[in-house]
């Protein structure tokens, strides 16, 4: 009797345990998107919570006539736009038959886009759409409409967007953050599932690789080695260890910022209908400068040459150049890759540390120069007016 009340009571305990597993688990897979509802009692027989964006999806789908009755909910600001789109080629926005949905004279509006580049514009696509209609209330914009797709086209590519701003009509470039690389994947119409994918990373990692190497370069190995040349030639005993450095820190600096200037003008390529005109102007500008700067290594005149001072004005006045343009276009970079604020700080710091540095040894090596003439009109002459 004791024994089968303590299996009873074991099984009891078990099941209480198993019991509160369960809902612990249910929670974690239970759909955002069922709890929602839409005017004009729509319904809609499958949901996904999208992995990017606050994005929802609803889509009933009739095998009959091969339509798609779909309802794309995103988080949006009313001022933004939002955009569901199919692309036949693959999970990606260019190449695809978009609606997108956006706030026009007043009201909110549906249009129909074939993204063949990331300058939209108003176009028939290659489904017939109808009962396009948009909404927006508490945050969220939506798209409902029904899609008339090719028979047996029971997976499709689905791409969704979300952008900041429209002007004049037409929705602004949106962000290039990882949410919004990574908005996309297939959709199976039959089974009521979806997988994203995740191809916008390695973009992303180009991104940042070719924002590292240009902080670095332009950002701060260039304005280390003006330093250097400025400062360290001072020191008489510095001489002619300043001069090594310096062309050892501007020639890594060189090497590097070519490597970030090809990167960016593979992104470019890779990017079509992307452009960022002010930042890539300044890196051919950079790139430029810095091979005719590097050409002053080949070209310096002895100390005593009479051409030595115009030398001296070319190669100083091309190295100022060259840092002030790229410290701009780094935080151009910053401002395009909107990466964490603590990276945008810690470059502003570097900053700080090097003007505190050169503003220090400014004051250092006045001191030193001034004390140098001093000592020099104060030596004793002889009779002959030798020193």
């Amino acid at each position: 009797m004791a024994s089968s009340f303590s299996s009873s009571s074991g099984f009891v305990l078990i099941l209480g345990f198993v019991s509160v597993l369960f809902l612990q688990i249910i929670p974690s897979h239970s759909l955002t998107c069922s709890s929602q509802q839409f005017s004009g009692n729509r319904l809609y027989e499958y949901c996904n919570d999208l992995p990017q964006l606050s994005s929802y999806l609803h889509w009933t789908y009739d095998s009959s006539n091969s339509s798609l009755k779909i309802a794309f909910l995103a988080s949006s600001t009313a001022d933004g736009w939002v955009a569901w789109a199919i692309n036949p080629q693959g999970p990606q926005m260019l190449g695809s038959q978009a609606l997108i949905a956006f706030k026009l004279d007043g009201k909110f509006t549906v249009k129909t886009y074939n993204v063949s580049s990331y300058k939209f514009a108003v176009s028939k696509i290659d489904y017939e759409v109808w009962d396009m209609v948009a909404e927006y209330s508490e945050g969220m914009m939506k798209i409902f409409a029904t899609i008339k797709l090719p028979s047996q086209m029971t997976t499709i590519n689905q791409v969704w967007q979300v952008g900041t701003a429209v002007t004049n009509g037409f929705p602004n470039v949106h962000l290039m953050k990882p949410e919004n690389m990574n908005s996309k994947g297939a959709l199976d119409l039959l089974e009521g599932q979806t997988s994203s994918t995740t191809g916008g990373n390695d973009k992303l990692k180009k991104k940042n690789t070719h924002g590292i190497l240009g902080a670095v370069s332009w950002g701060i190995l260039f304005p280390v080695g003006v330093i250097i040349a400025r400062y360290l030639r001072t020191f008489q005993s510095a001489d002619p260890a300043w001069f090594y450095l310096h062309v050892s820190c501007q020639v890594s600096a060189y090497v590097v910022g070519v490597a970030s200037w090809a990167t960016g003008l593979k992104l470019g390529n890779e990017s079509k209908g992307v452009v960022y005109s002010t930042h890539r102007n300044i890196g051919i500008s950079l790139f430029c400068f810095a091979t005719v700067q590097i050409f002053a290594l080949f070209l310096r005149p002895k100390k005593d040459h009479k051409y030595r001072a115009y030398w001296n004005v070319y190669h100083h006045g091309m190295g100022y150049i060259i840092v002030i343009l790229g410290i701009i276009n780094v935080f151009q970079g910053l401002d395009i890759l909107e990466p964490a604020q603590k990276w945008k700080k810690a470059y502003v710091l570097v900053l700080i540390v090097l003007g505190a540095l050169a503003l220090l040894l400014e004051a250092i090596t006045w001191t030193v120069v001034l004390k140098r003439k001093s000592s020099k009109s104060t030596k004793p002459y002889d009779t002959n007016g030798r020193q």
